[in-house]
């Protein structure tokens, strides 16, 4: 199965990628990711995309895809894969589209504006292992420590209220366009939030008709 995974930031899409992935057999495919290994592997479009990254430049869109194509063409996507965090744009939907590269379905995670600031003004991440807690779903046994190693817990700037509102207003004007771009497709899946991941990973199989 191939899919796209589309949210707002910390509409819980890693989480479930995560779950589709162990569930389905395939693998989760992140732009971050991706892009870091092409450039250590020294592809010629990683070469290229280091490039405009020494420059200071934004990674163009074509080369997004190109490595994505690179990417997809490896024999683990053989059977499916899942798209996070592209594409961002209509532009890199229609480049997606140009280079042949087609998806069964797109699942839109639903999720209120209150709520997102509410769950991510709450992650904490330790400085020494980069664990992630949430102070109210997923707490530390003790306050402010890690339960690993024991490092210090951390609010990253990216999730504080006031980087949370801009992160928002940049998804709303660039990637939910998305939304009525994949339904006009017929590819579009809205699945509303439930109160667990658990509960909300079903409610996912179940629009892609995988059932339990």
């Amino acid at each position: 199965m191939k899919l796209i995974l589309l949210g707002a930031p910390g509409a819980g899409k890693g989480t479930q990628a995560e779950i589709l992935c162990k569930k389905l057999g395939i693998p989760t495919i992140s732009t971050g990711n991706i892009l870091r290994a092409a450039i250590k592997d020294g592809t010629p479009t990683g070469l290229k995309a280091k490039s405009y990254i020494d420059a200071g430049a934004l990674v163009p869109d074509e080369v997004i895809i190109g490595i994505i194509n690179e990417r997809l063409a490896q024999a683990d996507c053989q059977n499916g894969y899942i798209l996070d965090g592209v594409p961002r744009t209509i532009a890199q939907a229609e480049a997606l589209e140009r280079a042949g590269i087609a998806f069964d379905a797109v699942v839109s995670i639903e999720i209120s504006e209150e709520e997102i600031l509410r769950r991510m003004s709450g992650r904490r991440v330790c400085e020494a292992c980069g664990s992630s807690y949430n102070v109210e779903a997923v707490p530390p046994r003790v306050e402010g420590i890690c339960d690993n190693c024991g490092g210090k817990l951390i609010q990253r700037k990216d999730d504080t209220p006031e980087t949370v509102r801009e992160r928002l207003k940049v998804y709303h004007n660039e990637t939910e366009p998305l939304v009525d771009f994949y339904a006009a497709r017929g590819l579009l899946k809205p699945v509303q939030v439930a109160d667990s991941k658990e509960a909300t990973s079903r409610k996912i199989l179940d629009v892609l008709g995988i059932g339990k």
